[in-house]
C-alpha cells in the first residue's frame, strides 16, 4: 500500500488533497537543502581557533632537536670531569720518574763518591755534575743535586759551576697551530681546572734553592724517596721525585728530579680533541636525523591539522580530501585513517540530519494540512452530522501529530542517550521470557473482557547460555516490544507469535516470527527507513509514524549488532508470514 495513503472519504479526502496542493512534492521538499537562515548563520560563524602556520623549524622540530641534543650533551661534560684519568697519568709519570731517579742515584753513588783522607766519604762534585748533565739529557728531566748541608752542588740545566748566569731552558717543539681548534680546547681545559676540587701548591724555583724550598728534598737527605706534584703560575704541571744519594746505606746527597707535565696535557689535550670531533660529527648527524624525524612527523599532522581546519569550516558541506598516511604504519597512519573515518561519518550524519529534517516537515505537514482544511470548513459547514464528522477527523489530527512528535522526539535524542548511558550486562533469555509472560496476561484479560481472541506468544530459548549481552536494558526492550507489536499487528486471528533465543558462537541472536502476510521483498530493507508505512488495511490510518522499526534498527547498531527482515515460505515458496533476526555481541 503506498506510504500515508488516506483511507477515509468525503471530507478527509478534500482535506488530503488540499493538503498536498500546499505541501507540494515531497522529493522537494528533501532536496531543498540548507536555507538562506542557515547559510547566512554558517557565513557568521567565528573562525574558532587559527591553525599555526607551518614554519621551517616548528615548535614540534625544536622540541626534538633540543631533548635530542641535551642527550648528547652529556658526554660532553665529561671533557670537564677526567680528572681519574688525570689522576693515572700524574701516577704514571711519577713512576717512571722515580724509576729513573733511582738509576740516577744508583749511578751517583757509585761513581760520584770518594773516599776522603781521613776515611770518610763524600760527594765528588766534578763527575757528579757530568754524570747529571749526561743522563738527564736524553730524557728531558731537570736533575739537582743537593750535598748533606742542603746546598744545591749540581744542576743538569746549568753550565758551568753552581750559581753561572748561563742556564739552558727547553723550547717548545715545533708544531702547526690550530686558529680555530686550540682556543676551544684551551679553554675547556681551563675550566675543567677550575673545577678541579684539587689545589696543587704553586712551584717556585729560586735562583740559589737549598734543601729548604723543597720538603722532598729534605726527606731524601733523611733517607726517604718523597714525590710531590705542583703547578706553575700559568697552570702547568711540575713533576717532582725526590731519592736519596746512598753508598753503603749511608746518605751522601740527595737527588731531586723535575718533570713537566707535558706530556699529561697533551694526552689530556689528545682525549678532549676526539671527544668534541666525535661531539661534532654526532652533533650533524643528530642535527639531521632529528629534522628528518620531526619532518616525517610534523608535517603530516600539519597536512591532517589543514583537512581538519577544512572540515571544520565547511561543516561538512564538501568533500574533504583527508590525506591518506596508513601505508605508514605508525601512530600517524592510525590518525589519518581515522580521522578520515570519522571525517566520513560527520558527513553522513549531516546528511541524515538534513534528510530527517526534511522527513519530519514533510510528515508534519500532511496532519496539519488536513487540521487546517477541516477546521476552515467546520467554521462554514452546518449540518451537525458533518461538524461531528469534521471533529472527529479534527481528534484524529491531533492524535497523529501526538504521537508523531512523540516518536520523532525519541529518534532525534536516541543516540546522545545511547552515548551517555551506561552499559550492563543483560540476559536476553530472562527479558524476552518477561515479556512473554506480561503479553500473554494481558491478552488472557483482554479475551475475559472483550471476548475477543488474541495472538499468542510463545518464547522459546534453543542451546545453553549464557545468552548476556552488554547494553541499555530499556532500549533493548523497546526494540523487541516494538517487533512484538508489529507481529501481533499483521497476525490473522488463527496466528501466533513465535520468538526465539539462542546462543551462536560470540553472537545471541533472536527471532521474531508471525503467520501474517510477510513483507513485499522489494521492501525488506526499506522498511526500516524513517516514515516508511506497510500496514494492514484493516488498521485504522494515522495508528504509527512510521519510526518504530527504524528506531529498532538505531538502538541495535548502537549496541553494535544487526537487523533484518526475511520471509518465511514453504517448499512451493508460499510466504507463510516474516521473521525478524536480530544479532546482538554476547558479553564477554
Amino acid at each position: 500500500m503506498p506510504k500515508d495513503e488516506p483511507h477515509d472519504t468525503g471530507l478527509r479526502a478534500a482535506a488530503s488533497d488540499r493538503g498536498a496542493a500546499l505541501s507540494g512534492e515531497r522529493g522537494e521538499d528533501r532536496a531543498g537543502g540548507r536555507t538562506a537562515e542557515e547559510r547566512g548563520e554558517a557565513a557568521r560563524r567565528p573562525g574558532g581557533a587559527r591553525l599555526r602556520p607551518l614554519r621551517r623549524l616548528s615548535p614540534l622540530t625544536r622540541r626534538i632537536l633540543t631533548v635530542n641534543m641535551l642527550a648528547l650533551l652529556i658526554p660532553v661534560l665529561g671533557l670537564l670531569y677526567l680528572g681519574p684519568y688525570r689522576d693515572s697519568l700524574i701516577q704514571q709519570e711519577l713512576q717512571a720518574l722515580r724509576t729513573q731517579g733511582e738509576i740516577f742515584s744508583g749511578a751517583l753513588g757509585e761513581g760520584a763518591v770518594e773516599v776522603l783522607e781521613n776515611g770518610d766519604e763524600a760527594l765528588n762534585l766534578v763527575p757528579a755534575r757530568h754524570m747529571i748533565r749526561r743522563l738527564s739529557d736524553p730524557s728531558a728531566v731537570r736533575a739537582r743535586l743537593f750535598d748533606l748541608d742542603g746546598a744545591m752542588v749540581a744542576d743538569s740545566r746549568q753550565l758551568g759551576s753552581v750559581g753561572a748566569v748561563v742556564q739552558v731552558e727547553e723550547l717548545p717543539p715545533p708544531g702547526t697551530a690550530d686558529e680555530l681548534v686550540n682556543p676551544v680546547i684551551d679553554f675547556v681545559g681551563d675550566v675543567a681546572n677550575l673545577l678541579d676540587e684539587r689545589r696543587y701548591e704553586i712551584y717556585q724555583d729560586p735562583l740559589e734553592p737549598t734543601v729548604a724550598d723543597f720538603p722532598e728534598a729534605q726527606s731524601a737527605l733523611a733517607g726517604r724517596i718523597a714525590e710531590r706534584v705542583r703547578v706553575e703560575p700559568d697552570g702547568d704541571l711540575i713533576l717532582t721525585v725526590a731519592l736519596p744519594v746512598q753508598r753503603y746505606y749511608q746518605v751522601r746527597g740527595a737527588l731531586m728530579l723535575t718533570k713537566t707535565g707535558d706530556k699529561i696535557e697533551a694526552a689530556m689535550r689528545d682525549v678532549r680533541l676526539t671527544i668534541a670531533l666525535i661531539f661534532a660529527g654526532a652533533l650533524v648527524i643528530t642535527v639531521l636525523m632529528s629534522l628528518y624525524l620531526a619532518g616525517t612527523i610534523a608535517r603530516p599532522i600539519h597536512r591532517l591539522a589543514e583537512a581538519a581546519e577544512r572540515v571544520r569550516r565547511t561543516v561538512g558541506r564538501e568533500d574533504a580530501d583527508i590525506p591518506d598516511f596508513s601505508a605508514r604504519d605508525d601512530e600517524i597512519g592510525d590518525l589519518s585513517a581515522v580521522l578520515a573515518e570519522m571525517t566520513e561519518a560527520l558527513q553522513r550524519r549531516l546528511v541524515e540530519i538534513e534528510r530527517f529534517a526534511a522527513d519530519v516537515a514533510h510528515e508534519i505537514k500532511n496532519p496539519l494540512t488536513s487540521l487546517r482544511s477541516a477546521v476552515e470548513t467546520a467554521a462554514r459547514v452546518k449540518d451537525t452530522e458533518q461538524q461531528k464528522r469534521l471533529m472527529s477527523i479534527i481528534q484524529d489530527d491531533v492524535a497523529r501529530l501526538d504521537r508523531l512528535i512523540s516518536d520523532i522526539s525519541d529518534a532525534s535524542r536516541l543516540d546522545a542517550e545511547l552515548s551517555r548511558s551506561e552499559s550492563h550486562e543483560v540476559d536476553l533469555a530472562r527479558m524476552l521470557s518477561a515479556l512473554g509472560e506480561m503479553h500473554e496476561v494481558t491478552r488472557e484479560e483482554a479475551e475475559k473482557n472483550d471476548g475477543a481472541r488474541g495472538v499468542p506468544l510463545c518464547v522459546r530459548v534453543e542451546g545453553e547460555g549464557p545468552f548476556t549481552v552488554r547494553g541499555s536494558e530499556d532500549r533493548l526492550v523497546q526494540v523487541f516490544r516494538n517487533l512484538i507489536g508489529n507481529a501481533v499487528s499483521f497476525s490473522p486471528e488463527d496466528g501466533a507469535i513465535r520468538v526465539q533465543v539462542r546462543r551462536e558462537g560470540r553472537t545471541v541472536s533472536v527471532e521474531v516470527e508471525d503467520d501474517g502476510p510477510g513483507v513485499p521483498e522489494a521492501k525488506l530493507e526499506a522498511i526500516f527507513d524513517r516514515f516508511y508505512t506497510e500496514r494492514p488495511e484493516a488498521e485504522k490510518f494515522g495508528t504509527h509514524s512510521g519510526l518504530g522499526l527504524s528506531i529498532s534498527k538505531q538502538i541495535v547498531e548502537a549496541h553494535n549488532g544487526v537487523i533484518r527482515a526475511v520471509n518465511r515460505s514453504d517448499e512451493r515458496g508460499r510466504v507463510l508470514g516474516a521473521r525478524f533476526q536480530v544479532s546482538l555481541p554476547a558479553a564477554a
